[in-house]
C-alpha cells in the first residue's frame, strides 16, 4: 500500500505555514495515521516528493489506543483521532493538518489549555465526596468516557476560544457533575451551566457523530438542560 500523505507543516506558532508530501509505503493492511507518523520520525530518512528531508513531524499522542484523545488532528478535513484512521480507508492522499479552533504550536500540534481553563470557569468538580447511585449512573458513566479532544469543537459553529460559550467539551463533563452534586453544590453549577452552555448552544448538534468516543451527547444534553433550565422555571413558576 503506498499512501501519500499531504502535510500542512508549520515550524513554529509565528511561523508561515507550507505543505509538504511524503510517500509512505507499508504491508500492513490495518496501518493508521498514527503508524505512518511514528514510522516516518523513527526513520529519520524520509524525503519529501521534492526531494527535501522531511525532518521530525511534530505531533502528539500517548496511548494510540483511541483512549487519549491526544492525537486529534483534521484528516482528509474530519477532525479524528491519527490512532483511529486506517490508511486503507482514507484514500490514495490523505491530507494532515491541525485542528483550527485551537493556536498551532507546530505542525500538527496545537494548544488545548483552553478546554481545561473552561472547565475551571464552569466549576466542574465536587465540593464532597459524593456517591453516584444507579439512578444517575448511566449519565456519569456515559459522561466519564469524552477524552478531552477537541474533536467535538472543531466542528461546532458556535465555539472559538475566549467565548462564552464553552462547548461540548464542558457540556458533557457538567452533565456528569449535574446528575449526582449534592443540592446545596447544584445552584451555582446550574447558574455557570446556563451561561456557557445553554445559552450559547445553537442545537446545530454537529458535535453528534464526530465524538470519537460515540458518546451519546443527545441524552446527556437532554439530561442536563431538563435539569438546570426547565425544571428550575417550572419550580419557579409554582
Amino acid at each position: 500500500m503506498k499512501i501519500t500523505l499531504d502535510l500542512l507543516r508549520r515550524e513554529s506558532a509565528h511561523s508561515k505555514p507550507y505543505r509538504q508530501k511524503i510517500v509512505f509505503e507499508t504491508n500492513d493492511g490495518n496501518a493508521t495515521v498514527a503508524t505512518a507518523l511514528t514510522q516516518i520520525n523513527a526513520s529519520r530518512s524520509y524525503l519529501d516528493t521534492d526531494c527535501r528531508p522531511v525532518g521530525e513531524v511534530r505531533w502528539e499522542c500517548s496511548c494510540l489506543q483511541k483512549k487519549c484523545g491526544a492525537c486529534a488532528m483534521l484528516i482528509n478535513g474530519t477532525p479524528r483521532l491519527a490512532c483511529d484512521s486506517k490508511l486503507r480507508e482514507l484514500g490514495d492522499t490523505v491530507k494532515l493538518e491541525p485542528l483550527k479552533k485551537f493556536p498551532v504550536i507546530a505542525d500538527l500540534i496545537v494548544d488545548r489549555s483552553i478546554m481545561l481553563e473552561n472547565l475551571k470557569t464552569m466549576r466542574l468538580w465536587f465540593n464532597e465526596r459524593t456517591k453516584a447511585d444507579e439512578t444517575i449512573g448511566a449519565i456519569a458513566y456515559e459522561a466519564s468516557r469524552c477524552l478531552q479532544c477537541g474533536c467535538c469543537l472543531e466542528v461546532c459553529p458556535n465555539f472559538y476560544c475566549g467565548s462564552d460559550f464553552l462547548g461540548t467539551a464542558a457540556i458533557v463533563p457538567a452533565s456528569r457533575i449535574i446528575a449526582a452534586a449534592p443540592d446545596e453544590q447544584k445552584k451555582e453549577i446550574f447558574r455557570e451551566y446556563k451561561r456557557h452552555s445553554y445559552e450559547g448552544c445553537g442545537k446545530s448538534l454537529a458535535c453528534r457523530n464526530i465524538c470519537p468516543a460515540g458518546i451519546d451527547i443527545d441524552s446527556l444534553l437532554v439530561n442536563s438542560n431538563a435539569a438546570a433550565i426547565w425544571k428550575r422555571k417550572r419550580r419557579k413558576a409554582k
